[in-house]
């Protein structure tokens, strides 16, 4: 059998977005082992023993184990996606409301993997927040958050349906934050390579709704950010080249940008600004800022951190 492009890769959390970014990582084929972590053991071993019979079904060269956290040492890459258990009663800033409720999770996993040296990626919301607390309290050199990575494949979705083109021909960005203080690039957005009109009022109305129809329908969004895993690995593991927007350390702030990636190494790409769109992008880091001090004060990251 051909060797997994990847040897092995971990999974933090077995609730419903961990299953699902779990289950598409063994589909993949991407590694050839797949640990799986969870804050209640049994949990984790449940869900290692539904993977391995998955495995068997689909000839799946990836092998499954239950582990604690601190056996990811040694991982090629960790996708944390663990959720505490609270009631999101907020009708704004939605994926903001989890952040005093996930951050002693993720400040404990931070803590376990301290000086490790793979590749992190978070999806727990809010995600600029908690991959920021991450980095800060692990001193990992390489973490990075999903959520404008999610935005930005929605925006193409939708402006492709409006405009009645394929979604391949839209090329367009949303950056900042993955939430409310999201900002839509619809100045340097193009359509087959040519400035496109694009109706922002109808487009951040589909950003805003999208994800509660999914959740009012199935409970939590998880294929989404699933597939946004799976193809940022593959960037940020050297396995394909090219850009994914995503959460990460630039200019002394934590916030979602395009990331060109060639053989694994990122290089910050922020496409072009109107002012308006300049304006929108300083009052979120103003928010992810002021957001993030409510969390505590980690020591400084280090300057590995940068990405430009």
């Amino acid at each position: 059998m051909t060797p997994a492009p990847v040897d092995t890769v971990g999974v933090i959390g077995a609730g419903a977005v961990g299953q699902t970014v779990a289950a598409t990582l063994l589909a993949s084929n991407l590694p050839g082992r797949l640990l799986v972590v969870s804050r209640v053991w049994d949990q984790a071993a449940a869900l290692a023993a539904d993977l391995d019979d998955m495995r068997h079904t689909t000839a799946s060269r990836a092998r499954v184990e239950a582990c604690e956290a601190e056996a990811l040492a040694h991982c090629t890459a960790v996708v944390v996606a663990v959720r505490a258990a609270f009631t999101n009663t907020s009708t704004a800033n939605v994926r903001m409301a989890g952040a005093t409720a996930n951050a002693p999770a993720i400040r404990t996993l931070a803590t376990s993997l301290r000086g490790y040296q793979g590749t992190v990626l978070v999806v727990t919301n809010p995600v600029d927040l908690m991959t920021r607390l991450f980095a800060e309290n692990s001193g990992c050199p390489r973490v990075y958050g999903i959520g404008s990575n999610l935005d930005s494949a929605r925006y193409r979705l939708t402006l492709a349906r409006l405009l009645n083109v394929p979604a391949t021909a839209v090329r367009g960005h949303v950056i900042g934050e993955h939430g409310d203080g999201a900002v839509v690039c619809a100045s340097s957005t193009t359509v087959n390579g040519t400035p496109a009109d694009v109706p922002l009022t109808e487009v951040r109305t589909e950003l805003r709704t999208r994800p509660q129809r999914i959740s009012a329908g199935v409970g939590r969004t998880r294929s989404g950010p699933a597939g946004a895993v799976l193809s940022t690995l593959r960037k940020a593991l050297g396995l394909a080249d090219g850009t994914e927007e995503l959460t990460c350390h630039h200019r002394g702030d934590w916030l979602g940008i395009p990331l060109h990636f060639t053989s694994g190494q990122p290089r910050a790409c922020p496409p072009a600004l109107n002012a308006d769109e300049d304006a929108q992008l300083t009052a979120t880091t103003t928010k992810l800022r002021a957001a993030y001090q409510t969390l505590g004060h980690p020591a400084p990251p280090p300057t590995s951190l940068e990405t430009t």
